[in-house]
């Protein structure tokens, strides 16, 4: 059974590699620091939304110091559109201070030391190890990875931190960081939540869910 599964992750990541050579992290970011505040802001937010706030966002705060810098209200202020702003602005300012009193000012790049930061889980700490840092640390799953992960038969499960632990276990740890791109970019224009667009996707013959010919 595991045999059957990796052979699937394997001819899964053979195309979407194929289809989307350019897939990348969606988040704009010029640092590791720029990747962590934009991963926590991305929390139950678009992508594209996080991308508008951060535009300025990155021009008033260059580092750590200007956000511990500024009180907490102007900071959800800065951040509003993106939602859940007082817990985010909470936890950037908590994760700000962590960084300048523990770690020198710069961002940490073990996953342990990366979790005692305020607002940062998992999935948050293994996009800035992979994209910042180009560390296999495990593999993100968003709702995207999730969701295409279970429609292609490669996890049961629907705890992301349970749907991680198959997937590290049927993807090479070589395509840890890539993996979830090419899910994502996959799910966003083709295998989306609603109305999966069964009929041109490339995975359709080898995945179960298929209702292309239903």
């Amino acid at each position: 059974m595991m045999k059957d599964k990796q052979a699937q992750a394997a001819e899964i990541i053979k195309r979407l590699k194929k289809r989307y050579p350019d897939a990348h992290c969606a988040l704009d970011h010029t640092s590791p620091f720029e990747l962590l505040i934009a991963t926590i802001l991305s929390a139950q937010c678009t992508d594209e939304r996080v991308n508008i706030v951060t535009a300025n966002l990155f021009r008033k705060y260059r580092g750590p110091a200007d956000f511990v810098n500024v009180s907490q209200e102007e900071l959800e202020k800065d951040i509003h559109s993106t939602g859940f702003f007082r817990n985010k602005a909470k936890n950037i300012q908590a994760a700000c201070r962590r960084i300048i009193d523990e770690f020198g000012g710069e961002i940490p790049q073990t996953m342990d030391e990366l979790l005692t930061l305020g607002g940062v889980a998992r999935k948050t700490a293994n996009v800035v190890l992979g994209n910042a840092f180009g560390i296999a640390s495990g593999v993100v799953v968003d709702t995207h990875v999730g969701r295409l992960s279970q429609r292609l038969g490669l996890t049961d499960e629907k705890t992301a931190e349970k749907i991680e632990q198959d997937l590290a276990a049927l993807v090479p740890k070589k395509h840890w960081v890539m993996f979830p791109h090419w899910m994502i970019y996959h799910g966003r224009q083709v295998c989306n939540a609603r109305k999966p667009d069964c009929g041109n996707c490339v995975l359709a013959d080898i995945c179960p869910s298929n209702t292309a010919s239903q």
